[in-house]
């Protein structure tokens, strides 16, 4: 049997305040190799928080996130920034591209601060990651001169810089139109299917949550559904 590549056990997430507002509560959730996970809900349902916390970009306020097996509680931000740079990868609705880099250097950013790379390494592989997204013509364009969906591209590819085996997408097709979220939607498929990753994406769009292999519904902060998809819908 496959070991979860990440794990959540009890996770809670409160904002403290006057009055303390509970973000997501209980949660218990095994993400295993090679899926591919649509987590849904309304908004404000705790979707997002759920994936900041077990993506380690936020803290839990109890219970523990395991990555390959190992407790992230106790980790400093010095380790657990390096879990991150190596097994996990980030896209979000809106790319966070720095607009001051070319698409090349934002590509290689992950890699400069992971460090296992010479400079030039780096660039070179950062050039073929943007080439082997068919923007090779755009290589030394800045974000703002490119499309949402060759925008959004160039965040998948930073995302996948450093190779990890966990790509997390927090709305990745919100902001585009319908024949970008086709063509972002099907990278996103093919990083399972065809290179072994496993996607885990938060989704208002239940169309294409359809098509994923595995959806978790979040409502009020706890997964009230954790369903596998025998034959998800395809792309018309």
């Amino acid at each position: 049997m496959s070991t979860a590549l990440i794990e959540a056990r009890q996770v809670t997430k409160v904002l403290s305040g006057i009055v303390p507002v509970t973000l997501v509560r209980d949660i218990n959730l095994a993400i295993m190799p090679q899926e591919f996970i649509a987590i849904t809900g309304p908004s404000g349902s705790g979707k997002s928080s759920l994936l900041y916390l077990v993506g380690l970009l936020d803290l839990t306020t109890s219970g523990d996130v395991l990555i390959d097996g190992r407790s992230t509680t106790m980790m400093t931000e010095k380790e657990r920034a390096r879990v991150r740079l190596t097994r996990l990868g980030f896209v979000f609705q809106f790319h966070f591209l720095l607009p001051e880099f070319t698409i090349t250097e934002n590509v290689a950013l992950p890699m400069r601060g992971l460090g296992r790379l010479s400079p030039r390494a780096i660039t070179t592989r950062a050039t073929e990651f943007v080439d082997s997204f068919r923007l090779g013509v755009h290589l030394h364009k800045t974000p703002d001169q490119l499309s949402g969906g060759q925008r959004q591209r160039v965040a998948v590819a930073r995302a996948l810089a450093n190779d990890p085996p966990v790509i997390f997408a927090d709305e990745p097709t919100g902001s585009l139109d319908s024949a970008a979220t086709t063509q972002v939607f099907g990278i996103l498929r093919d990083l399972v299917t065809l290179h072994g990753k496993t996607v885990v994406a938060v989704t208002h769009d239940l169309s294409l949550a359809s098509q994923m292999r595995r959806r978790v519904h979040v409502v009020d902060g706890r997964v009230v559904k954790d369903e596998w998809l025998a034959e998800p819908a395809t792309m018309a």
